[in-house]
């Protein structure tokens, strides 16, 4: 029986599980771990009945759970917090700001490497006596099991040469001849590199001499010893031989012998050890550079510095070409020097190649870089660097905002106004560029936004006071922004000018840099090579099984891809509704472009940058490395190749499809075409000896919002937009939130949304509230979706309170019997 004082002393703790349950759990911590547990350290805990998971402490406290008996943790992975009390805070606003669990946060924010796995295995049930009841292949497992102790499920395949070995293992388990268990191990290994050195007896120079003539009659063995030595010249300087050689060095050498190298080991004459190193390239101390502000720059930083006397955050309106990031470094630099901490954001793994490799010249080891394109390993040293001290300064996409960092004066979010700041699926539904201005207020820093079309949000808070603005409005070095060229593509295909999607002119720009030897930029924000496929016969078009989206047409891997789910069909050869062989692809994406450009000008080198040629680790930074010093002739993208690169010899950017993303139906349209539209030109005429121009093919050569592009005018633009904002009560003006209603069925789905609306209209007010109705996209991996939009004024409404409503009904539908299977996702501040 536990005494009193027993109980009184037993810990508990409260966890944060990865995993979308509303609530912390509390698990008792074993009397061995009492003195050891600390709050934000890893833990391992079982979770159901055989679930085992990876959990980080909350808290500690002496108050067993009333509502359950609590389970005991079964391991301690960190002996020091590997989160800090700065992320757990900031976990917590976010959960609560984006209406998530702080599960879903942690499960986000914790890098794969840091979570543990559990796999399968097998080993000898002890009281087994009936061997004789054995298959052939069954005695095989278990003969082998007593080899080794235990077998993983690969294992077995291996050994049986099988690849389906369940029913094998379940017969087993049912004759009780073994026991399955799971073995828990850590994702994150350190990169390890196996050398060898000298043994302290053999360092003076009359022991080498003996040893030289000890191994005369051996020349293997001496050639090891001669090829070390070579190497590292322990006779000139005995304390060369502590770093000792990479073993890796004698293994390329077919006149090495691994046994001998193996038998000086064992002789006593070479030691191995291990040492841990760095899966990043080192940068040598003394190789990084200094940058010279020029007189617009040194004043742009002078005014950031003084708006942050007062403010909290500041906007940098600097137009393409500027020079934004001379600023962000000087500012780094100043920021890094006074011993705090400098996190730059940046809204693809696109911009960070060219980018990254500028910084490292300026910041050399100080800096780590973090995003999805690094291995689990690679991301768990950035990690771990952090909390370390090694890296005071990171690169990163939006998921670095929940790196550990405990000193932060600086967030610079870079391209501010991107829509890749803000995450979709899964939760939590965050917008990196607004929890980066909450994470500077935890810390006591200040945030730097930068854009050359800021967001209207961002510029709207700028002008009204609530952020400091700065402005850059001349290009580095008095490089000239780029003239345009408007042409109606109506006009061409009526004259016959056009040779399928390309105009006559954008052909005869072509021809010109092609034949001057200076580089194109072709932007089309679609990949693919077209839409879709459609039978000229019946009109029936390639459509997914589980969505309602047409299937895209990829050329280079003859098949059919939905963009939404992932589905792909082999290309049909004959109409599968009709069995015409008129099959024909409709429209054009990147890969068409590319396609036509090769059979126009087979003497282009011509690369494609999306999605599809750059799912590699390093394949953004080779496309962009070939284009830098000259491999590329013209660049084929998507909206990849709009922003941040920063390329001396492209004179030409042509411009695809521009209506489409004009004409887009959403609020935001007007706003987002300006903006790409204006970054892709901005890539065009960096240098002031090289002037650039943009061809835009459009069907509406008089678009208002063309004339604004060309003319740079992003006054125009932001003032007739925020009267529409203002006048309708969009952002900035309104918060809204969009929930939406999934279901296989799509009456139920339709049900329980209008429901939903009805329970959110009686108290918010049916202004407020807008639909159900369908999205753009209405079924989506076979679920049907309803769309409840809900506009809540910034000044007239109490946010937080008015969230913990639309939670409540949420909870209330999902509880509802006669709505079984509703799923309902909440997006705050959707984009």
């Amino acid at each position: 029986m536990t005494s009193f004082f027993e109980e009184e002393t037993t810990l508990f703790v409260d966890l944060i599980l990865p995993v979308p349950v509303p609530s912390l759990f509390t698990y008792r911590v074993p009397r061995e771990l009492s003195g050891l547990v600390k709050v934000g350290a890893r833990v391992i805990v079982q979770f159901g009945k055989k679930r085992v998971i990876t959990a980080v402490i909350a808290k500690i406290h002496s108050t067993p759970p009333p509502q359950y008996q609590a389970k005991y943790i079964m391991e301690l992975l960190d002996e020091q917090p590997i989160v800090t009390n700065h992320q757990l805070e900031l976990f917590k606003w976010v959960a609560e700001y984006y209406l998530c669990n702080i599960g879903e946060v942690l499960n986000v924010a914790l890098p794969a490497g840091l979570k543990i796995t559990s796999q399968s295995r097998i080993q000898l049930n002890p009281e087994f006596e009936y061997e004789d009841l054995l298959t052939d292949q069954e005695a095989i497992v278990i003969e082998e099991i007593k080899k080794h102790q235990t077998l993983s499920y690969e294992e077995v395949e291996r050994l049986l040469q099988k690849s389906n070995i369940t029913s094998i293992i379940k017969s087993l388990v049912g004759k009780r001849a073994v026991i399955l268990y799971e073995e828990v191990k850590e994702r994150y290994k350190p990169k390890v590199v196996k050398k060898i050195r000298l043994t302290s007896a053999y360092v003076s120079n009359a022991a080498l001499s003996a040893l030289a003539g000890s191994l005369e009659k051996n020349q293997k063995q001496q050639d090891i010893l001669l090829k070390y030595l070579s190497f590292i010249p322990v006779y000139n300087n005995p304390d060369l031989n502590q770093k000792g050689l990479d073993k890796s060095i004698f293994g390329g050498d077919d006149s090495i012998s691994a046994s001998s190298l193996n038998t000086l080991i064992k002789k006593g004459i070479f030691e191995q050890f291990e040492i841990f190193i760095s899966r990043f390239e080192e940068i040598p101390a003394g190789s990084t550079t200094a940058i010279t502000l020029t007189e617009t720059q040194t004043e742009a930083v002078a005014q950031i510095q003084e708006h942050f006397k007062h403010k909290e955050v500041v906007l940098l309106h600097g137009i393409t070409g500027s020079g934004k990031t001379e600023v962000y470094i000087d500012l780094i630099r100043q920021v890094l020097e006074s011993g705090s901490q400098v996190l730059f954001l940046l809204p693809e793994i696109a911009l960070t190649t060219q980018i990254v490799v500028r910084l490292k010249k300026v910041f050399g080891d100080v800096m780590g870089i973090y995003h999805s394109k690094f291995s689990d390993n690679e991301r768990v040293e950035v990690w771990k660097g952090i909390l370390d001290g090694k890296f005071q300064f990171v690169v990163g996409v939006r998921s670095a905002i929940f790196l550990p960092f405990d000193n932060l004066g600086l967030i610079i979010v870079d391209e501010e106004h991107e829509s890749s700041y803000k995450q979709h699926d899964p939760a939590p539904r965050y917008n990196a560029r607004d929890v980066a201005v909450i994470m500077s207020y935890m810390h006591n820093g200040k945030t730097l936004l930068g854009s050359a079309t800021p967001s209207l949000e961002s510029y709207y808070h700028a002008t009204s006071g609530r952020y400091g603005l700065v402005e850059m409005k001349q290009r580095f070095g008095n490089a000239a922004l780029p003239t345009f060229e408007l042409i109606d593509i109506k006009k061409e295909k009526k004259q016959k000018k056009m040779k399928n999607e390309f105009s006559s002119v954008l052909i005869e720009h072509l021809q010109h840099n092609l034949k001057h030897k200076e580089q194109t930029i072709l932007f089309q924000n679609r990949r693919g090579y077209s839409p879709y496929m459609q039978c000229e016969e019946c009109n029936w078009i390639s459509e997914c099984a589980n969505c309602d989206v047409s299937l895209t047409y990829h050329m280079k891997v003859r098949e059919l891809r939905c963009h939404y789910c992932g589905h792909k069909e082999e290309v049909p050869r004959t109409c599968p509704n009709c069995g015409s062989p008129k099959v024909r692809t409709i429209g054009f994406g990147t890969e068409k472009i590319e396609d036509e450009i090769n059979l126009m000008f087979p003497e282009a080198r011509v690369q494609r940058m999306d999605m599809d040629t750059t799912r590699a680790k390093n394949a953004y930074q080779q496309i962009i490395q070939d284009f830098e010093v000259g491999g590329i002739d013209i660049l084929v993208g998507t909206q990849m190749v709009s922003k941040g690169l920063d390329f001396d010899n492209v004179s030409i950017v042509g411009i695809f499809d521009a209506d489409r993303m004009i004409n887009f139906p959403e609020f935001r349209a007007t706003e987002r075409a300006f903006q790409m539209l204006t970054q892709v030109s901005g890539r065009a005429g960096r240098r002031a000896d090289k002037p650039g121009k943009v061809l835009i093919q459009t069907a509406n050569p008089g678009q208002k919002l063309l004339e604004r592009v060309v003319l740079n005018d992003y006054i125009g633009m932001y003032e007739s937009e925020i009267g529409e904002r203002e006048k309708y009560n969009y952002p900035p003006f309104s918060r809204l939130i969009k929930v939406t209603v999934k279901h296989i069925d799509e009456a139920t789905a339709n049900r329980a949304a209008k429901v939903l609306a009805e329970k959110l209209a009686g108290n918010l007010g049916l202004s407020r509230v807008l639909g159900p109705q369908p999205p753009l996209v209405e079924r989506v991996r076979n679920l049907f979706l309803f769309d409840i939009l809900i506009k809540l004024e910034r000044e007239k409404i109490n946010f937080k309170a008015a969230k913990s409503f639309i939670q409540e009904k949420v909870i209330d539908i999902l509880t509802d019997k006669t709505l079984k299977s509703i799923q309902v996702v909440i997006d705050v501040d959707c984009l």
